[in-house]
């Protein structure tokens, strides 16, 4: 019986042998690299003005590749303090789609990974938006890289120019004709307006605004950001196009406490001669305005010449991740023609400008009008854009709604120039 035993279990402890070499062996290919890696995940934050555009793009990668993404949408007015936060404390997500005019100051904060040597790799680097690039550049090393994109265009009201007895295919070409149009608008009464603009919204007027200047070759800000400039005859030139249109009652009452509520919606509602807003309001009025007739041009100068603020999201990676390869591959996939179509048809102006009108081509002529003035558009530099800018406090801001509508034009610009050197001299520099 003790013979039969043993002869029966030889099988099973062959068996056991031959497991025990399969996991060697195993062991030894893990061991040299040669095993199938497993799928990695990176995760990814965008803001919540994404929300139409990145789950799309997101969906289409995870698809395609082994590698997945995994997307968080945060509010818009959190994702700046919850980076912030989230990096500082280690628990920051792999990459992150963020408003480019942040990138200088999280890249001097040394929250960001040096993608240099990535950035000038890509066969299309010279193609990218030329602002976005940089916005996402400190001290000559690349932080960030185009993502999603905007600009700052004239809208029109088609139906109110014929009415008015103007040619409703032709916008203003320069100040002059922006004020004589809206004139003629706003003499057809009622609730009818010439023009709108968000009379108390730092952001809505850097965005829209600016471009005024900058096209009549004025600046707010050194190209470095090192140097406040705002006492010039383009500002005051500016400053005085939409002060004579508030004298002229071409403006509604309404635009000097707007903080930027009725920023779009003021135009939406049909009774706006002339607006300035941005790329966003072509697939906004097309698909929830579609009764409004509407013609886009780009925002002139004083004499002539255009410009635009190029405006949306840079793609910045946080440094130390682990999941750089899946992020890189993700930013490939969204440089792609198929990532880039995407991106347009859901809200987002490509930002690779030698494959924009093949990602266009299937949408309103009048988004190449946009493309064109954001691959020619500017974007302020600065690491302390947020407490020059955006704050409803800092100095852009309050200067804005004094000079439009107040009475003390030179004081508000002097003080809006000494408080935003001061914060500019207590800041790290480019």
């Amino acid at each position: 019986m003790r013979t039969l035993t043993a002869n029966l279990a030889l099988p099973k402890l062959a068996l056991t042998r031959l497991a025990l070499t399969k996991l060697a062996l195993t062991a030894a290919i893990l061991g040299g690299g040669l095993q199938l890696a497993a799928a990695e995940t990176a995760n990814i934050w965008v803001r919540a003005d994404g929300s139409n555009f990145m789950p799309r793009i997101v969906d289409a990668f995870n698809k395609a590749h082994k590698d997945q993404v995994k997307l968080d949408i945060i509010p818009n007015a959190e994702i700046i303090p919850k980076y912030g936060a989230a990096a500082a404390g280690g628990t920051a997500p792999d990459a992150l789609s963020l408003d480019l005019i942040y990138t200088p100051s999280f890249a001097a904060a040394g929250q960001l990974e040096d993608i240099t040597d990535w950035a000038k790799s890509l066969p299309y680097f010279a193609s990218l938006s030329p602002a976005h690039v940089k916005t996402g550049t400190y001290k000559d090393h690349i932080y960030g890289l185009p993502f999603s994109a905007d600009a700052s265009v004239l809208i029109w009201n088609k139906k109110l120019f014929k009415q008015a007895g103007l040619d409703p295919d032709k916008g203003p070409t320069n100040w002059a004709e922006i004020t004589a149009d809206a004139e003629k608008v706003n003499a057809l009464g009622g609730n009818i307006k010439g023009f709108y603009f968000s009379g108390n919204c730092g952001g809505c007027n850097i965005f829209t605004f600016t471009p005024l200047i900058w096209a009549s070759g004025g600046d707010i800000l050194s190209e470095d950001g090192s140097k406040a400039t705002l006492d010039s005859p383009q500002l005051r030139g500016a400053i005085d196009l939409y002060r004579s249109m508030v004298k002229k009652d071409l403006v509604p009452a309404g635009a000097q406490t707007d903080t930027g509520a009725n920023f779009f919606a003021a135009f939406a509602a049909g009774n706006i001669g002339i607006s300035p807003s941005g790329a966003f309001a072509i697939g906004a009025l097309n698909t929830q305005y579609p009764d409004v007739d509407y013609g886009v041009t780009f925002l002139p100068g004083k004499d002539g010449n255009w410009s635009s603020f190029a405006g949306g999201d840079n793609f910045v990676v946080t440094k130390g991740t682990k999941k750089l390869a899946v992020v890189k591959d993700f930013l490939d996939f969204a440089y792609s023609l198929e990532g880039q179509t995407i991106l347009a048809k859901y809200g987002s102006l490509p930002v690779r400008g030698d494959i924009a009108k093949d990602a266009l081509k299937d949408l309103d002529p009048r988004y190449q009008i946009a493309a064109e003035a954001m691959a020619k558009g500017k974007t302020p530099y600065s690491v302390v854009f947020n407490d020059l800018i955006n704050s409803a406090n800092g100095p852009w801001t309050q200067m804005i709604n004094e000079v439009f509508f107040g009475d003390d034009v030179d004081g508000a610009i002097a003080n809006a120039q000494e408080t935003m050197q001061s914060i500019i001299d207590q800041a790290p520099q480019k």
